[in-house]
């Protein structure tokens, strides 16, 4: 869809100037602000917020006096028992949320928005923590999952009190961000599934792959891969990365340094980093400004990989 800022102009749809939630935004009315602000911008990019108490409505003085507007150019999200408002006994069901009226009007609009797979998965977790349903997740019992979103907007009101508007601009910010890590999280997984090439080292099954998408090295080894090969095809960069419990055959941690001397005697004009937890070599990465790319191709590297480590495919 381009940018994901932008979206087609719907022309029954009036422009709105105001879009209106309550105070102390949680996930779920940040969620729907926020939906209506990306997938819907001709309409809705520039609108301003309001907030009210739960449940209320704005006033057409407020309107009028502070935001400069109509009644029919305000639209209530996860307040005001409207159509994007969720609290009615009618709706009040495990699989409704404010965030996924917005979201079924967005589809509705554009139809092209149910295969995006990444949106879809958003919406869904904001549903499940608007309902209470992480009290059953794994993580739940752990502190680790204190840095959930949904927490952090909670530990927002401790620090900023009263101060909605920061409480959703960081909301918006943090939707945007989980948006992109999650579209990155599909478009690896179609490109392990597509492009993967699977072979065999004395620790287990490995992959590797050429792509510019290095989500594929951590899903791939949470999909069991014991080591992955990436090569970026554009910029050449190569790295390889072994999972962290990684083990040879007699229950010896399994390192990457007999190949790191290997690599970088054959590989010279190229930029290799071997870390000190024995389980990366890396040629290339964002925080290496100053970096030389392999000349090796991807199936260079897996051959010299399989010869280093006694393995044929």
């Amino acid at each position: 869809m381009g940018s994901f800022f932008s979206c087609w102009y719907n022309v029954s749809m009036p422009q709105r100037k105001l879009l209106v939630t309550h105070h102390a935004p949680d996930l779920d009315a940040i969620g729907g602000i926020w939906l209506f602000k990306r997938f819907d911008a001709l309409n809705y990019a520039n609108a301003q917020v309001a907030f009210v108490d739960p449940g209320d409505t704005i006033s057409l003085e407020d309107c009028e006096k502070n935001f400069n507007c109509q009644l029919h150019e305000v639209t209530h999200v996860d307040t005001g028992l409207g159509e994007f408002d969720h609290h009615q006994p009618e709706k009040a069901q495990a699989s409704i949320s404010a965030s996924s009226l917005v979201y079924d009007y967005i589809c509705q609009q554009y139809p092209d928005k149910k295969d995006d797979q990444a949106l879809a998965a958003l919406v869904n977790h904001i549903t499940e923590i608007d309902h209470f349903r992480e009290i059953y997740w794994a993580e739940a019992k752990e502190d680790r999952f204190l840095f959930s979103l949904h927490s952090l907007i909670h530990g927002h009101e401790y620090v900023n009190l009263h101060d909605d508007q920061s409480q959703l601009n960081f909301g918006l910010q943090s939707l945007d961000y989980a948006y992109a890590a999650l579209t990155q999280h599909y478009k690896a997984k179609e490109a392990i599934k597509e492009r993967g090439q699977e072979f065999n080292l004395p620790i287990g099954k490995c992959l590797a792959i050429e792509s510019g998408n290095d989500d594929t090295i951590k899903l791939a080894q949470i999909q069991g891969y014991q080591l992955v090969i990436r090569k970026d095809p554009e910029q050449d960069f190569i790295r390889i990365k072994a999972r962290p419990d990684s083990k040879n055959p007699d229950g010896s941690n399994f390192n990457l340094e007999k190949l790191a001397k290997i690599i970088k005697e054959i590989d010279q004009s190229a930029s290799w980093f071997y870390h000190a937890s024995g389980k990366m070599l890396l040629n290339g990465s964002n925080g290496w400004r100053q970096k030389k790319a392999s000349k090796l191709s991807l199936q260079q590297v897996v051959d010299l990989v399989q010869k280093t480590y006694n393995q044929k495919s």
